[in-house]
């Protein structure tokens, strides 16, 4: 029952994604900024639990609502811990009403070919069943296309949605996240041939299949109207990809039925030194700019 609820949800309310599923390799550096510093912790299980904290101060505050927030995406080391007692996905859905999503890569291959495909998920159906045990609605994984060859993208938007056939045969929803280097000197390029790719493989799915797509921001404003408009997409949701939260909304807010799942935008300005007012008062604002910019 609570997946065609959440299926709704996402579908028809108003809002956007948080993406809270910094893994390993990204975790050091959201920590510095939110002020913990690599000295405060000696291995991978104190690093954890201090992003956990972090991560937990952010969804008990009132102002990470769902009036505003329609879901959020987990790193499976958060799955796994409490918020408030319950299992995290379970306090998100049960109590904030906000849809829960787990990523589920395993980082990315070094990069040929100018893209960096996923790394090997052999452990992809155990995770998903795991996942069974908590509300989850949907999965999440990356790539990164660096350079626009038309072959390294194809092989990067193949390889997204063999991995999405076989999350959805799982019953639930993939997030497709081919992401554009926001640094590549041919970032429109890579748009281009992406999207064609995109296109392409989403004429394969079955009628009754549907994804989400996960992009970077668009050089040219509505390029992905034709995606948005797909019979077999659920949603195109927004990376912030290292563009500053302001810069990210005023792209986002030129590019209509798109909206945002930023992670490292989202959480910009917060601080572990904030008294809690000061927190909550900094995370309204964000959730704010970002929900304003995602409902255009």
């Amino acid at each position: 029952m609570s997946y065609q609820q959440q299926l709704e949800r996402i579908k028809n309310d108003k809002g956007f994604i948080a993406a809270l599923d910094q893994s390993g390799g990204s975790t050091p550096k959201a920590l510095r900024m939110y002020g913990v510093e690599e000295s405060e912790y000696s291995n991978d299980d104190e690093m954890f639990a201090k992003v956990h904290e972090m991560r937990t101060r952010i969804m008990t505050c009132d102002t990470f609502d769902s009036g505003r927030v329609l879901g959020a995406i987990l790193f499976e080391d958060t799955m796994d811990r409490e918020v408030n007692g319950k299992p995290t996905a379970n306090y998100l859905w049960e109590d904030k009403n906000i849809v829960p999503f787990l990523k589920v890569d395993k980082g990315l291959a070094d990069e040929l070919g100018g893209v960096q495909v996923m790394k090997p998920m052999p452990n992809l159906d155990a995770l998903l069943d795991k996942a069974k045990n908590f509300p989850i609605f949907g999965t999440k994984m990356r790539s990164v296309i660096h350079t626009a060859t038309q072959e390294g993208i194809e092989k990067v938007v193949q390889q997204q949605f063999d991995v999405a056939k076989q999350i959805l045969s799982k019953g639930f929803m993939p997030i497709v996240e081919p992401e554009v280097n926001i640094e590549s000197k041919e970032k429109a390029q890579c748009e281009i041939l992406m999207k064609e790719e995109i296109l392409r493989n989403l004429d394969r799915l079955d009628d009754d299949q549907q994804v989400m797509l996960k992009l970077t921001l668009p050089e040219e404003a509505g390029f992905f109207s034709d995606l948005i408009d797909h019979p077999k997409v659920l949603k195109v949701v927004a990376l912030s990809g290292g563009y500053s939260r302001d810069e990210s909304c005023e792209r986002l807010s030129q590019n209509p039925g798109m909206i945002a799942s930023f992670s490292r935008a989202f959480t910009e300005g917060l601080s572990k030194s904030q008294t809690d007012e000061e927190f909550s008062a900094t995370i309204d604002a964000s959730i704010d700019k970002i929900y304003n910019a995602s409902k255009v």
